[in-house]
């Protein structure tokens, strides 16, 4: 059985879940840009569609790209830092559970060998592959250090709408950049 095939066959933690598990991944070892999240929503659980709710439309327009584009696994691979979902919190959704990360991205490293651009959505995803992570804000402002290889992004959701509001920057300087970036990837 192949890496993609056994995460989606993992039931490591399908016990300790509400739901139980329903790993979800869009893989292909050709994609060209590759997004690591947080971990699937409940729409996600429900529909098996990674960013199929309000983020990823958000998302899709951050990047600039349709719908089509996002979900051609030979463009686009998008691997949460967990598979499934974690249950809900006080706050939205629970974090991650640590273990998935732990178990799988080491071998998820060397699977994508034609990824050109790393987008890392959230603090989740910014933790584990950024050395000196200090807070989103503070590594979504390195954005023009990390391209053309890599960036940080915040989590889509309608809640950071204030984190917007407040770093106009993201969408006057960052955004236009990554835009071209991606489309250069996706024309290439």
């Amino acid at each position: 059985m192949n890496l993609i095939n056994q995460i989606k066959a993992c039931n490591l933690c399908g016990e300790s879940l509400p739901l139980g598990a329903r790993p979800t991944i869009q893989a292909s070892a050709v994609a060209k840009i590759l997004i690591s999240g947080q971990a699937p929503s409940l729409r996600v659980h429900q529909t098996g569609k990674l960013f199929n709710d309000q983020s990823g439309d958000a998302l899709r327009a951050w990047l600039g790209v349709t719908e089509a584009q996002f979900y051609n696994p030979s463009l686009f691979a998008i691997v949460p830092m967990a598979f499934c979902y974690p249950g809900r919190g006080k706050s939205g959704d629970l974090p991650p559970p640590k273990i998935c990360a732990k178990t799988w991205q080491p071998a998820l490293s060397s699977y994508f060998n034609n990824v050109s651009l790393h987008i890392l959505v959230g603090q989740y995803a910014q933790r584990y592959f950024c050395k000196g992570f200090k807070s989103v804000t503070q590594q979504v402002k390195l954005w023009d250090e990390m391209l053309p290889n890599r960036v940080a992004l915040p989590h889509p959701s309608p809640r950071n709408q204030p984190w917007q509001a407040k770093n106009p920057w993201f969408k006057a300087e960052l955004l236009p950049e990554l835009k071209v970036q991606i489309k250069t990837l996706i024309d290439s």
